[in-house]
């Protein structure tokens, strides 16, 4: 039972704003969650959270813009400047494709709904670079982690037993 419950949280925070799937899945995977099944769970926690924002991406912009008025937010400022910098350099497959990792994956979606992108474009490259994103975390931790430490089960292996 223990096993389905670091799933669950594997889901949960992979669809939380600031968890991002890159983070999640690798700890996951260290933590002796099956690889796949992880990488599976986590992208789409992530994806369902990503795929809603592109949905109900006008409601989202007017509570954000709200929210920044109210904090005034440099941090954000600064990560929407460069989100603006690799929009006008490589346009929406560069930002869906690279925001995840510098920006988020949330905020990126967010931007390229914000900059005027069609939100079956943003679904679309959202979804290949979540896809990618996870993939190549999930397959360079799991790989690291069984060459590194074949015969281990994880940094909690107790808790996460099978």
């Amino acid at each position: 039972m223990d096993i389905v419950w670091g799933y669950v949280l594997v889901f949960v925070l992979a669809a939380l704003p600031f968890f991002e799937v890159i983070g999640v899945v690798p700890f996951a995977i260290l933590s002796g969650l099956h690889p796949v099944t992880t990488a599976v769970i986590g992208f789409v926690g992530n994806f369902l959270t990503v795929l809603l924002l592109i949905v109900f991406v006008d409601r989202f912009k007017a509570w954000w813009l709200k929210r920044k008025e109210e904090k005034g937010d440099e941090k954000g400022e600064k990560k929407q400047l460069r989100a603006r910098k690799i929009w006008e350099r490589y346009g929406l497959p560069g930002l869906a494709l690279i925001g995840p990792f510098i920006i988020g994956s949330h905020l990126a979606a967010l931007m390229c709904m914000s900059f005027g992108t069609k939100r079956k474009q943003v679904a679309v490259w959202m979804t290949v670079s979540l896809m990618m994103w996870t993939a190549l975390a999930a397959s360079l931790t799991g790989a690291g982690f069984h060459y590194f430490a074949p015969d281990s089960n994880g940094l909690f292996g107790d808790i996460f037993s099978k």
